[in-house]
């Protein structure tokens, strides 16, 4: 009996190291910001960033406020990007506009809004 108990000692030991190691460990870096999160916090800014012109409406520049406070991580720009891009392709926005939003709303938001940015080499 005492000889399967010591037996199991190192095992037991390995076992615990192994779940201490599992929950110390940093957490990988997946996006937690989902594509219908990003157009609810845009889909504001289309008829501005289509038609517009001079200042944003106001639900537009809350809606890039929360993305912005939104993604946080690269993973979440990265995703936010993506997600920005493909729905760019379809909305024919103007480039100026897009690219003066984050000015003309007074906040500073890392991520592109335009259907050319390649957002895997995009730096955030």
């Amino acid at each position: 009996m005492k000889a399967s108990s010591q037996a199991a000692l190192p095992f037991t030991t390995m076992a615990i190291l192994f779940l201490l190691l599992l929950l110390l460990a940093p957490p990988p870096s997946y996006a937690a910001i989902s594509c219908s999160d990003v157009i609810k916090d845009i889909r504001p800014c289309v008829n501005y960033l289509k038609n517009g012109s001079g200042m944003p409406p106001a639900a537009c520049c809350t809606g890039a406020s929360n993305l912005a406070s939104s993604a946080t991580t690269t993973a979440d720009k990265q995703a936010a990007c993506n997600c920005i891009k493909s729905a760019a392709k379809n909305a024919n926005i103007k480039s100026e506009l897009a690219k003066a939003l984050p000015a003309n709303c007074g906040i500073t938001l890392s991520i592109p809004i335009s259907p050319n940015t390649d957002c895997t080499k995009y730096l955030y």
